[in-house]
């Protein structure tokens, strides 16, 4: 029965308040709704993770208790479900030998094209890999690029050992590599370095195979064996795993050390056989180094008949990146460094090629970072996949996936505590006439700002030719908003990173990168005023400040301060309860009998930032409060965990961080990543107000409802990727409708003529 849709009933995840829903299968299903609504409590965390949890069940135990294990959602029932592939957010990562080429398994079918018709051949398919010994660099091991101790910057030569000559605080004066060189009794500790001969300036940094003698720490005289300052730091700092090091070391250490591209491969990453391979003239790294859409127009013209099979099969996955808009990538292009939106569609082009149907993608805002253009690709794939005969459900807020629905959930009416209810499910038409929020503002009238602001001064950028930009020189406004736009590749990041930011170090810059969440971590630890909080009960009840913390004194012994007992079942899935010894409140029940103006401190911790601003008269704590008022997440509360925040109010409490400073240069990357289109209405009213207190705010943005409410535009393109790296247009929003040689204008001119309704 029913068995054509999943069936939820009476789902209670994080915010929801007991809802029921009926999902078609094979349709495309978009759910909307303000940030924290409840829409990724619905499909992530309910649909995904059950899922995967009943997939798991079909394993063998052996099996189950290596792989993730997931709780079961807080559901009365959840039914028909078929198997799911989230392709969520999270950045791709991966380390310096994971590139496009490899993610995407193009890189194989390369290396196979090689090993058949590469002449002359360097062995089998994996001499061509640099991440194989048989084909790496040894220079570098498959890295493209080598890391070196300058010296320079190692050492000040015009001091002795004794003076300080060590420049790197873990090897300065008194650290134990210190003492084994100024201490050996090989050199002189109180001579300059500059008048070491070449022989002992070669003994202090290289010099090994033999031991010294030296007084330790308790008076005895100990052997030990000689390691040259530059070996030693090699060994310790280069070649260990960044990961065993502390951040703070690697940022000493990078302070030292040049890196630059492997004088052997010349970045290639390759040994010299499999780089000496060629196919038509051009080698691996040749192929690797273009970008997809020049590689598509090389493989395709290989004549070869044995080479023409493996070609296609590159050119097919070649060109499902193409038309996601990704062909200004290159396959040597390290995952690290794409953006978060391009990660996005790397995910969804790795299932395109999949054969498989009856399954369920989950898409979590595949738009983000998306150039309206490329939004219809996206929606094109997303068609793809439902007409295999899949279901594809996707949490969204832009209007243009909105419009291609099967089927829309809405989820509301607000967010927090306000949300976590359907308030609508039928058709984008319907939606339109809705009286929801989503609807609402599917009905707003979209004109272009007209009454512009008239900019104080102007910030230069000359001759800027980083990465695809072609020697551009252009001037952002001062005392205004400003938003640099452009398709995905154009080189907007690099114009405003590598540009403006380097040439004005002193701007706030709030980009994308993500904020430390864990379940310990909360609004009120973010902002800064849970010390203060705490103080304040202190000081009202007598008794140290560490009472009121459940990482200190006042945790629960039962749960260690967490709320909640998480169970491991070993091969049984876990289970989390809450804790009863304090009901979940964290807290040792002593200090529940302290209270501050009639709360305690839990009280105090269930408050929604609108509520906490009006109860803290303090001004270091109401002014912090209401920056979250501004942002729009009044509805957070002080103690809720960071962990359970959406993309979007992640994004917007670190911008509560940084309002309020007059006078600045407000960078923000991207500010609209997940939030829904009323809350881009708040971000741009407040945008407004940092202007309007004498602030110049530069946004990057794809979002129209910001480009259009903007004071000045700049535009780049024509492309992306090396047809980019030019300014197409700088003006107003009413003369970027006029343009005709903007791509962000044409769809500028489609959404102001959108109808209403």
């Amino acid at each position: 029965m029913h068995s054509d849709h999943i069936l939820i009933t009476g789902a209670r995840q994080n915010n929801l308040k007991d809802i029921s829903l009926r999902i078609p299968k094979e349709q495309i299903v978009v759910f909307t709704g303000v940030s924290g609504s409840g829409k990724s409590s619905v499909v992530f965390d309910t649909v995904a993770v059950e899922s995967q949890r009943q997939l798991n069940e079909t394993f063998p135990w052996f099996i189950r208790n290596r792989l993730t294990k997931y709780e079961r959602p807080d559901a009365e029932a959840i039914e028909n479900l078929a198997t799911a592939v989230v392709v969520d957010q999270k950045p791709i990562g991966g380390n310096s030998r994971s590139t496009v080429g490899t993610m995407t398994d193009i890189h194989s079918v390369l290396r196979v094209l090689f090993s058949r018709c590469g002449t002359p051949s360097a062995g089998e398919a994996t001499a061509y890999s640099f991440n194989d010994p048989k084909g790496m660099c040894p220079e570098c091991d498959g890295l493209g690029r080598v890391v070196r101790l300058d010296l320079d910057k190692f050492l000040d030569r015009d001091k002795s050992l004794n003076d300080g000559a060590l420049r790197f605080p873990p090897f300065a004066r008194g650290t134990v590599p210190w003492q084994w060189v100024a201490e050996s009794g090989l050199f002189d500790p109180d001579k300059p370095l500059r008048e070491f001969t070449g022989e002992e300036m070669d003994l202090l940094l290289y010099g090994k195979g033999f031991r010294v003698k030296r007084l330790n720490r308790t008076g005895e005289m100990g052997h030990n064996a000689y390691e040259g300052l530059a070996d030693r730091f090699d060994r310790l700092w280069i070649k260990r795993d960044a990961g065993s090091v502390s951040a703070r070391n690697r940022e000493l250490a990078r302070q030292v050390v040049t890196e630059r591209t492997c004088p052997l491969c010349d970045g290639a990453r390759l040994g010299q056989a499999p780089l000496a391979s060629r196919i038509d003239g051009r080698s691996i790294a040749d192929y690797c180094r273009m970008e997809v859409s020049d590689l598509i127009e090389v493989l395709s013209g290989l004549d070869d008949p044995l080479a023409r099979p493996i070609a296609g099969a590159a050119v097919t996955r070649l060109r499902r990146l193409e038309e996601i808009g990704l062909g200004y990538l290159s396959l040597d292009r390290e995952t690290g460094t794409v953006s978060g939106g391009e990660g996005q569609r790397l995910k969804v082009v790795r299932h395109l090629g999949s054969s498989l149907t009856g399954m369920t993608y989950i898409f979590d805002e595949p738009s983000v970072g998306m150039h309206p253009r490329d939004v219809g690709r996206l929606n094109d794939l997303l068609k793809q996949l439902r007409d295999k005969g899949n279901t594809v459900l996707v949490v969204e807020h832009d209007p243009d996936v909105i419009e291609i629905a099967d089927h829309i959930v809405d989820m509301g009416p607000g967010a927090g505590r306000h949300g976590g209810e359907v308030v609508f499910e039928g058709t984008p038409a319907r939606l339109r006439r809705a009286g929801t929020l989503t609807g609402a503002a599917l009905r707003r009238t979209r004109a272009v700002k007209d009454d512009v602001r008239a900019p104080s001064g102007r910030l230069t950028v000359a001759g800027a030719d980083a990465h695809n930009l072609k020697n551009v020189t252009v001037d952002f406004p001062t005392g205004v908003l400003t938003s640099v736009t452009g398709v995905a590749g154009s080189g907007k990041s690099t114009l405003v990173s590598r540009g403006l930011v380097a040439a004005h170090p002193e701007a706030i810059v709030v980009d994308q990168s993500a904020i430390g969440a864990s379940r310990r971590s909360s609004p009120a630890t973010y902002l800064g005023v849970m010390d203060p909080i705490r103080r304040l009960f202190a000081q009202a009840n007598g008794v140290d400040a560490g009472w009121f913390s459940f990482n200190s004194k006042g945790a629960c012994p039962a749960c260690d301060g967490n709320g909640v007992i998480f169970t491991d079942l070993a091969f049984m899935d876990p289970v989390t309860t809450t804790c009863e010894a304090c009901g979940g409140s964290r807290y040792r029940p002593e200090t529940l009998e302290y209270r501050l103006r009639g709360r305690t401190i839990v009280d105090v911790l269930r408050l929604t930032a609108e509520e906490a601003a009006e109860f803290f008269t303090e001004d270091n704590i109401a002014a912090r409060l209401r920056t979250l008022n501004e942002v729009g997440l009044t509805y957070l509360t002080l103690g809720q965990p960071l962990s359970t925040l959406s993309g979007g109010e992640r994004q917007r409490i670190k911008l509560a961080t940084r309002l309020h400073r007059t006078g600045a240069v407000y960078v923000l990357d991207e500010p609209t990543t997940g939030l829904h289109m009323a809350d881009v209405e708040t971000l741009v009213a407040l945008m407004d107000r940092l202007v309007d207190a004498g602030n110049t705010v530069i946004v990057i943005e794809h979002n129209l409802d910001v480009v259009r409410r903007s004071d000045w535009i700049i535009d780049l393109g024509p492309g992306g990727g090396k047809d980019g790296g030019e300014i197409v247009f700088t003006g107003t929003p009413a003369e970027l409708l006029a343009d005709r040689a903007s791509v962000t204008a044409e769809f500028l001119r489609a959404d102001v003529s959108r109808p209403a309704a």
